[in-house]
């Protein structure tokens, strides 16, 4: 299995940040909340802001009214 890291510092990889991304994820800083990735050195957040792209994020309308959207992934960390 070829696989592609995005965070070095975490280990997280595009497959990962993917997951996030179809479970909710919409932000660099919603993905950091599910793994971390980006919060370290912060070298990994340009890329995952492009593995996010410009897309319709289904809870996006909710995060921007500043609601919790990834209630599971936080209880987890």
């Amino acid at each position: 299995m070829n696989r592609v890291y995005v965070c070095s510092c975490f280990g997280v990889t595009e497959q990962q940040v993917k997951k996030h991304a179809a479970d909710g994820a919409c932000t660099p800083r919603q993905i950091a909340s599910a793994c971390k990735a980006g919060t370290d050195c912060g070298s990994c957040v340009r890329r995952i802001q492009a593995l996010l792209g410009r897309g319709a994020c289904p809870t996006r309308d909710l995060a921007d009214q500043g609601q919790t959207v990834l209630a599971g992934l936080d209880e987890a960390a």
